[in-house]
């Protein structure tokens, strides 16, 4: 008796696979184009703070910039939360400036960073945000 109260609750239940195969291709609609722009190399990393030194050599960076910081060890990606050019804060830093950034795992010296632009339309949000303020 209780074998068949047991068959009897899972009737009415749908199988998980139909469940993923629908989510995935809803996922697969919703992407955006991403592209990616070499704009600068590590010359150095501070183990202790977790900062790394760029050398920018393309267009700018600014806070709340995504980038991914590809190497022979090294793949990551991770939003700018701190930029510093001699140990003083600043909100962008421009081409053939060294810069600090705080970086979420370990770098390493001629690790290639790279800006993530997801949508070419996008314009400066971090600016627009603080201006409304």
């Amino acid at each position: 008796m209780f074998f068949k109260l047991f068959k009897k609750s899972f009737k009415n239940k749908p199988l998980q696979s139909k469940k993923t195969k629908k989510t995935k291709s809803k996922l697969s609609e919703t992407k955006k184009k991403v592209t990616e722009k070499k704009i600068g190399v590590v010359t150095h990393y501070f183990p202790k703070v977790k900062a790394g030194v760029v050398k920018v050599m393309g267009e700018p960076i600014k806070i709340g910039d995504r980038i991914h910081i590809k190497g022979h060890t090294t793949d990551f990606k991770q939003k700018v939360t701190s930029i510093q050019i001699n140990n003083k804060s600043v909100l962008k830093a421009q081409k053939s400036e060294e810069i600090g950034i705080l970086v979420k795992s370990r770098v390493r010296i001629k690790d290639i960073v790279y800006k993530i632009d997801t949508d070419k339309n996008k314009g400066d949000n971090y600016e627009q945000k603080k201006s409304k303020k």
